[in-house]
């Protein structure tokens, strides 16, 4: 079946509070997949998202197919985020409010190889600009084994995508979240490490 090439929206603030059921679900249909292996929790979801919905200067970037949110990116000045998301910059010595946050990029499989992947960043990064306070932006990526036997044979990591995007890993900086994975009887922690880069004027 040919997908159509997905309308782009952009929301932020309190207009983002329509949308958080559907980014909670996107982010529990793609995060179950490796590297994450997120074993979803409506509850949590509705409680991490709401974050944005309280910050007067989030940006949601919404993908469409039809009236259907087939993909979404989010981001948020790091200092209305929580502490764990903040610790590892003040530990670096970078000013928190200086920081435009990216949370999470989820797109639906099939949507995939249409640009979108660009467009979350050209957005974010667009929005950020706007604010006119910001001299980084930031996102964090779980660490995983390159030979983790779990990992499926075709997937890419997305290390050389973000590299060309100007985004630079911060190898001494990171924070520990923890979340259940699939076929995990309880929450355990992951190690996810920062990526940066300078948000040119």
């Amino acid at each position: 079946m040919n997908h159509a090439v997905p309308r782009i929206e952009v929301v932020g603030g309190s207009k983002i509070l329509p949308h958080l059921d559907d980014v909670a679900r996107l982010r529990i249909r793609v995060f179950r997949d490796w590297p994450y292996r997120y074993e979803g929790d409506p509850g949590y979801e509705r409680r991490y998202l709401e974050a944005y919905a309280r910050s007067p200067d989030s940006v949601f970037v919404l993908a469409f197919d039809g009236a259907e949110v087939v993909g979404a990116s989010t981001g948020l000045p790091l200092a209305d985020d929580d502490e764990a998301f903040q610790r590892p910059l003040r530990a670096r010595g970078i000013p928190v409010d200086s920081v435009f946050y990216f949370g999470e990029s989820v797109l639906l499989p099939e949507y995939r190889g249409f640009g979108v992947g660009h467009r979350f960043f050209d957005e974010r990064e667009a929005h950020a600009r706007r604010l006119g306070r910001f001299r980084l932006t930031a996102f964090a990526a779980v660490d995983r084994d390159e030979h983790d036997p779990r990992k499926p044979p075709a997937h890419r990591s997305n290390d050389v995508f973000w590299a060309k995007r100007g985004y630079v890993r911060q190898a001494d900086m990171t924070m520990r979240l923890a979340w259940r994975e699939v076929g995990e009887e309880r929450e355990t922690e992951k190690p996810l490490t920062f990526w940066l880069r300078a948000l040119e004027d």
